[in-house]
């Protein structure tokens, strides 16, 4: 389990996962420590996995840095070998909860080159000071966890709502959105509520936000997390 260590703008976070993939079975595990300073942290990025298109999905975060590449964060359910994943049984303690810190080109090119998954990445429009509010939040968490496990909920201890629920207490305004439970539709929600860039339509922000050709081409490269940025629309931080 990842843990963080924080002292003063300096934050070091062990177990941080950059495994090297063959296949979506064979890999070889790695875990690293990584170190980042607070002052550096500039924006958040925000990835949507479907393992097919419709009403639910997989989310996570990267935390961008202008020193360091991007931090990634997944919320996630911690299966058995064995075991797969099931939504009904998530509602009664199957599943552990897991926060995955790791790599981009581990979190983000497993699931664009070996799971098969469509991966659309959104830079959001989140300013430095509630960033790394978030990250502070989320770096609790992520202690909390390593000391106390918990269980993943579908409804309440999820990917999605846990990411609602500490933007809420970064500074995030706004309610409770039914797509936040059917986060397969949760780019909508972002574009309709101003947190991504408006000045394109939807479906065309959509379509050049899918990276899984970007990330397929980058491969493990040691750029990978730029190239899979490189067509995406600027934003304004």
């Amino acid at each position: 389990m990842p843990r963080a260590f924080i002292d003063g703008d300096r934050v070091r976070i062990t177990g941080v996962r950059n495994f090297d993939y063959r296949s979506r079975d064979d890999f070889d595990v790695h875990y690293e420590e990584r170190i980042v300073q607070l002052s550096h942290l500039t924006g958040l990025d925000f990835f949507v996995s479907y393992w097919s298109e419709g009403f639910v999905a997989h989310t996570f975060v990267s935390f961008i840095f202008d020193n360091a590449p991007p931090l990634s964060i997944s919320i996630e359910t911690r299966p058995e070998v064995g075991e797969g994943f099931d939504p009904v049984a998530s509602l009664f303690k199957q599943f552990e909860l897991i926060y995955v810190v790791g790599d981009e080109r581990d979190l983000v090119r497993v699931r664009t080159s070996y799971r098969g998954e469509s991966v659309y990445l959104y830079r959001l429009n989140s300013s430095p000071d509630n960033v790394r509010r978030l990250l502070m939040i989320y770096l609790a968490r992520i202690n909390e966890l390593a000391d106390k496990p918990e269980w993943y909920h579908l409804l309440t201890n999820s990917c999605t709502i846990n990411i609602v629920r500490y933007a809420n207490a970064a500074g995030r305004a706004g309610r409770f959105n039914i797509r936040h439970l059917l986060n397969g539709l949760i780019d909508s929600y972002l574009y309709h509520s101003g947190r991504v860039d408006t000045t394109l339509p939807f479906d065309e922000l959509r379509r050049r936000s899918l990276i899984n050709a970007a990330a397929q081409a980058a491969d493990d490269a040691a750029d990978f997390s730029d190239r899979i940025r490189a067509s995406l629309p600027t934003v304004t931080r």
